[in-house]
C-alpha cells in the first residue's frame, strides 16, 4: 500500500508544479472543460477519500525555479499591427512575464479562500503611431475546474485588473484591453491533473487480484496558506479468470 500512496502523491505534486505551465504560453483550447471545483461537504468527507495538502511556498518555488534557470515567459501580443519589417525586428510585439516589477511580485497568494496570482510583465506593441513600450502588473485569479470524463483537474486565470506604468490614458485604453485578452486567450485552459496521474491500478499478491480506484471527484479548499485537495476515489477489486 506504500507504493500505491506515493504514486498518488507524485502525480499530486506534478499536477502542482504544472500549475505553472501557462507561463510557457502554449496556446490552448479556448472551450473550458468541466465545472469550478466545490468546496469540502460540510457533512465530512466519504469514505475513500485522500487529502493532500500543498503550500502556498511549494507553488513560489517552482515558480522560481523558472525565473531562475529559464528563459522569462513571453506570450505574442496581439494582433499587432505589424509595420515595416525594420520596425518589426525592433519592436517584438509580446509581452514578457517578470519575477518582479512595477512594485508588485509574480505569484500565487492563498487568501480568503481564493488564489490570487498577480503578475508583473513588460511588453512592445507595434501599433500604427509607432512602436509602444510599457511595463504594468496584472491582478488575476486561478479557478480550478474539475471534468469527470476526462478525470482530470484543469485551471484558469483570470485577469481581473491591468495596471499600466505611466502611460498616456490613450495609449493605456489601447494596451490594457490587449493585455488582459492575451493573458486570458492564450493559456486557459490549463491542466493540471491528467486522472491517469492520480488513479490506482495496483496488484495485490497475497489476494491473487488487482485493486483499482478511479477518481470520482475533486473538492478544494484554501485554508492557512495551503490549498488542500481532496480527491475521492471509488475503489474496486478484480481476480483473473480462472
Amino acid at each position: 500500500m506504500g507504493k500505491i500512496v506515493l504514486s498518488i502523491l507524485i502525480g499530486i505534486i506534478v499536477g502542482g508544479a504544472l500549475t505553472f505551465y501557462f507561463f510557457v504560453g502554449v496556446p490552448q483550447a479556448k472551450q473550458l472543460p468541466g465545472l469550478p471545483i466545490q468546496a469540502p461537504d460540510k457533512s465530512g468527507s466519504p469514505a475513500g477519500t485522500a487529502q493532500i495538502a500543498i503550500g502556498q511556498d511549494f507553488f513560489n518555488e517552482v515558480l522560481t525555479t523558472i525565473f531562475r534557470d529559464m528563459n522569462a515567459p513571453s506570450f505574442p501580443l496581439g494582433p499587432s499591427l505589424q509595420g515595416d519589417i525594420e520596425n518589426a525586428s525592433v519592436c517584438a510585439g509580446k509581452i514578457t512575464i517578470l519575477k518582479e516589477g512595477s512594485g508588485v511580485q509574480t505569484g500565487l497568494r492563498f487568501e480568503n479562500n481564493t488564489i490570487a496570482a498577480p503578475l508583473a510583465f513588460t511588453g512592445s506593441y507595434n501599433s500604427p503611431v509607432g512602436c509602444l513600450q510599457f511595463t504594468g502588473w496584472a491582478q488575476t485569479n486561478f479557478e480550478l475546474r474539475y471534468d469527470a470524463s476526462q478525470q482530470s483537474v484543469f485551471g484558469r486565470i483570470n485577469v481581473e485588473t491591468v495596471n499600466l506604468d505611466g502611460v498616456n490614458p490613450i495609449v493605456g485604453a489601447l494596451l490594457t484591453p490587449l493585455v488582459q485578452s492575451t493573458l486570458n486567450d492564450r493559456v486557459n485552459p490549463i491542466q493540471i491533473l491528467k486522472g491517469s496521474q492520480i488513479s490506482v491500478i495496483a496488484p495485490i499478491v497475497s489476494a491473487n487480484g488487482n485493486l483499482q480506484a478511479a477518481v470520482q471527484d475533486v473538492r478544494a479548499e484554501v485554508k492557512n496558506n495551503t490549498l488542500n485537495l481532496y480527491v475521492i476515489y471509488g475503489f474496486h477489486g478484480s481476480v483473473p479468470a480462472s
